[in-house]
């Protein structure tokens, strides 16, 4: 079997998995309300208004499976969702972060909730970041990469709205910010590059959630 091969059965495998149930487990404000640590957790991060929650919904193939708000910034929650029946895993919706006008009591609840997770979470198998295509990485992201290196949380970054450049342009985008995650001790090296109106890179964003959890 070649190595194009094997990569259109491991896609093909996480197509059938994503097709299948997937339901909305609970929110967790604070770690007390956390669910067991059963099965393997995915999470999803990013700035608020980098097409989190659209791009979860339609890696799922879902129009509303993870709720937006019109106050960005506003919810500090972890939300869980359930994968498969048998449950499979988790996906972890984290609360978006770097919104200007959030009041400062919520920021600090979102370094505390988010750093406590990170650092406690044994099931945890991977974090996904999420960068806007069109501005790159942030120092906001930034404190957000160190967060999950102090952690040794392996991570891998997803560059969104990828169909609102020029391709030029998001060849640029790409290769900097590889360039600037290479030195990282748990960033996967691999850019996965995605557009959520567009499909682009979903198939591949959701084989590489099914191989981290090998």
């Amino acid at each position: 079997m070649t190595e194009s091969d094997d990569q259109a059965d491991r896609i093909e495998e996480a197509r059938r998995i994503f097709a299948g149930p997937i339901t909305f487990l609970k929110s967790a404000p604070s770690l007390k309300f956390l669910p067991d640590a059963s099965v393997p957790e995915i999470t999803f991060a990013g700035r608020s208004n980098v097409g989190k929650s659209s791009l979860i919904n339609a890696l799922t193939n879902r129009s509303a499976l993870a709720r937006t708000s019109n106050t960005p910034g506003r919810t500090q929650e972890l939300n869980f969702f359930d994968v498969g029946n048998p449950l499979r895993f988790r996906l972890v919706d984290m609360p978006g972060y770097g919104y200007a006008k959030a009041p400062k009591e919520l920021l600090k609840q979102w370094r505390f909730l988010v750093n406590d997770y990170l650092r406690g979470r044994q099931v945890l198998k991977r974090a996904h970041v999420l960068i806007d295509s069109r501005h790159g990485l942030k120092e906001v992201d930034d404190t957000l990469l160190d967060m999950l290196d102090d952690a040794a949380v392996s991570y891998r970054v997803v560059l969104t709205k990828a169909d609102k450049i020029k391709a030029s342009e998001l060849a640029d985008m790409t290769e900097r910010t590889a360039a600037a995650i290479r030195k990282r001790p748990a960033a996967h090296p691999e850019i996965i590059v995605t557009s959520s109106e567009k499909g682009m890179g979903l198939p591949e964003l959701r084989a590489a959630v099914i191989e981290a959890l090998d």
